[in-house]
């Protein structure tokens, strides 16, 4: 259910990951074919910029995803209240606060330290007032996606990115190509498009059909930091990445000229979108790792990272190599004319970036991985690595003799870089190289339960589930569970998951699944099945039913008389229910 989860929830995600790349994409098609190679030049040096508003709001929503991911394995609904409330404030105060500085960055004409370039410093000072419109909804639209996400209404955020494409194309079209607004039309146009973008998804929080709530209560502020301090790690890679977009820029500008930083450009906004798809993998593996953590599924938690290794990897290695087979006409959706310089350059960077993608994918599920278990210095060490030193320093050191192409080169350098230092951190915690998962990702030995101490079966008819019964009893008293409680582990097992057959099997024409993880540890009973039906809470069912017919759902109410504790929640559009005996 692991895997079919990850490839269900994963267009969502993608579609989200690209939503700034599209926006990229388009400004960049409108500058170099209505405004000049200055202007696309312009569009580059906002990317550092781009890149140090969005590593913030990163940090935010990378923090609060994994804690609402625990929060959610541990079904703690008003902590969860809580951080979506506080995520929201701080990133609309911190919006509002970049928004302020970007305009002061441009009517003072401070923007020296991106460009000394006279020609295309008067348009970056254009660029950026257009694009301080739009910081507020960039940064806030990431977190409601991220919400949504986690309320499975990823078909708003499909719809919400409809509705910015159509709006960005429409208004870069008639702010560019008819109005002659140059420079400042593109980034007016983008950031129109973000705040329709934004209020597509906002909607649906306001209209008070959705499960979490905004309030101004007092948060907590151990809640605050425990986001700052678990999302500051993963977001230091977009601020070591804004540092190292002005040194790779610097160095492009003298040893190449601005023609190089334009073709950098280029390569890098239109492979972003290809990019969105790790991206996307990412955020599906991210919140799926917490949760697992949260309800301390050790299986669970080692499936995410093999199926990212073994299914997601060689996905990219596919993509990958299409787009290298696409070099030239990929270029020239940009640049008409073959002997211009840039044209070349940015066919190079088709061909050679491509490779960083599959080995992108195992060092960012290294590092969500590593946030959420609380790995901080290997998060640090990997980012430094992979946001900064390794390319910076590679790209200074071939660029005398490799020119434009150096860049591309260090940034594949960057990637076995950093696959080398995660398996050096494994074999020196382990003592030896890695030999299975648990040893690659160093997981603890007390973290959940051991091989011995849990089963796991996965039901998907009536009779697989009539027999269920028998197999988790015997499993119980073979770790010195008593027979009675054996007895009604089995019993409440097969209860709740013939009523799951019974009412969300037959709702539809689907194959469906329940996946049961029973474990016995320390002398406790938990039971823990899970279903990709429809909702479906027995605590309802149960409540409709007391005081009235006693025959009425006698199984639901047997199980509620024998067990210590039954939770359900429906979290991905899955039901999650857990039972302890």
């Amino acid at each position: 259910m692991v895997r079919k989860l990850m490839f269900r929830l994963l267009p969502v995600q993608i579609i989200l990951a690209a939503v700034g790349t599209i926006n990229m994409i388009v400004s960049s098609y409108f500058a170099s074919n209505y405004v000049g190679t200055d202007a696309m030049s312009a569009v580059g040096l906002y990317g550092p910029l781009n890149m140090f508003f969005g590593a913030f709001a990163l940090m935010l929503v990378g923090g609060s995803s994994i804690l609402c991911g625990e929060f959610l394995g541990q079904n703690r609904q008003d902590k969860l209240q809580e951080v979506y409330s506080l995520d929201l404030l701080l990133l609309a105060l911190s919006g509002l606060f970049f928004t302020i500085i970007v305009i002061l960055l441009s009517v003072s004409d401070m923007t020296g330290f991106l460009t000394q370039d006279a020609a295309v410093r008067p348009l970056l000072n254009r660029y950026l007032i257009g694009q301080a419109i739009g910081i507020i909804p960039l940064i806030l639209s990431n977190q409601f996606a991220s919400f949504l996400f986690i309320e499975n209404k990823g078909r708003i955020t499909q719809a919400a990115v409809f509705v910015f494409i159509v709006v960005n194309l429409v208004l870069n079209y008639l702010f560019v190509a008819v109005m002659h607004m140059e420079a400042f039309g593109l980034a007016l146009a983008s950031s129109i498009g973000m705040w329709a973008y934004m209020i597509a998804e906002a909607w649906y929080f306001v209209s008070g059909r959705s499960h979490l709530r905004f309030t101004l209560k007092k948060p907590d502020l151990k809640e605050c930091v425990s986001m700052f301090r678990i999302g500051l790690p993963g977001a230091l890679i977009n601020g070591y990445q804004t540092f190292r977009g002005l040194i790779v820029n610097r160095l492009l500008e003298v040893y190449v000229g601005a023609v190089g930083i334009s073709a950098f450009a280029t390569a890098n906004y239109l492979l972003a979108l290809f990019w969105a798809i790790p991206v996307g993998m990412q955020a599906v593996s991210r919140m799926l790792m917490s949760v697992a953590i949260g309800e301390e599924d050790r299986m669970s938690l080692t499936e995410v990272m093999r199926c990212a290794i073994r299914r997601y990897v060689p996905l990219m290695c596919v993509i990958s190599a299409a787009v290298m087979i696409s070099a030239h006409p990929l270029a020239h959706v940009f640049y008409k004319d073959l002997s211009d310089p840039v044209y070349m350059m940015t066919v190079w960077g088709f061909r050679i970036l491509p490779l960083c993608m599959p080995l992108g994918i195992i060092c960012m599920h290294y590092v969500s991985y590593a946030q959420a278990s609380d790995k901080q210095r290997l998060v640090y060490l990997l980012t430094l690595f992979d946001g900064l030193i390794s390319v910076s320093l590679f790209t200074a050191i071939l660029i005398p003799f490799a020119g434009m192409n150096s860049v591309y080169i260090a940034n594949v350098i960057n990637g076995i870089v950093s696959i080398l230092i995660i398996i050096i951190y494994a074999a020196k915690s382990c003592g030896h190289f890695p030999r299975t998962m648990d040893e690659l990702m160093v997981i603890p030995d007390s973290f959940g339960a051991r091989e011995n101490e849990f089963t796991e079966i996965s039901v998907r008819s009536i009779d697989e589930a009539v027999n269920i019964s028998q197999h988790i009893q015997e499993f119980c008293m073979s770790r010195g569970i008593d027979k009675r409680r054996s007895y009604y582990a089995g019993l409440a097992t097969e209860e709740m998951v013939c009523n799951v057959i019974d009412h969300g099997f037959t709702k539809d024409k689907k194959d469906h699944s329940a996946d049961v993880r029973v474990v016995c540890k320390d002398n406790d009973v938990i039971l823990r099945i899970k279903d990709d039906c429809v909702p479906f809470d027995p605590q309802e069912r149960n409540l409709l039913t007391e005081g009235g017919d006693a025959a009425s759902n006698i199984g639901i109410r047997t199980v509620y008389s024998i067990a210590s504790s039954i939770k359900y929640q429906n979290m991905f559009g899955l039901n999650v229910l857990t039972i302890r005996i």
